[in-house]
């Protein structure tokens, strides 16, 4: 099992409003640079926040939703501040109620 960070908002935010795409083909570049793995996915309509665990968290997350998961908090912590209108968690999987981090309802 290993543990996943991730920013959560509305798919309209993430996708169309923010520079997302931008911030994440730099960070793509960057790892291309360093020969590092990507550790880093956007997953549109994330299955994980249907979690139980993730109610409470889910609930202030409009949707249809879309969020950016990492195994890399640092990566995390930096697109929460650079955002700022997003939630922000993390989980583990796989587990009984999230089987795969990069799941999507759609």
């Amino acid at each position: 099992m290993s543990t996943y960070h991730f920013i959560a908002a509305s798919e309209a935010f993430l996708c169309e409003e923010e520079p997302l795409e931008e911030v994440l083909r730099e960070r793509v570049r960057n790892y291309g640079e360093q020969q590092r793995p990507i550790d880093f996915w956007l997953v549109r309509r994330p299955a994980f926040l249907e979690a139980p665990d993730l109610a409470a968290l889910a609930k202030g997350v409009p949707r249809p939703a879309a969020a950016v998961v990492s195994s890399d908090e640092k990566f995390i912590t930096f697109l929460k501040l650079r955002l700022e209108f997003v939630a922000r968690g993390s989980f583990e999987a796989p587990s009984a109620t999230i089987p795969s981090a990069q799941a999507s309802l759609a």
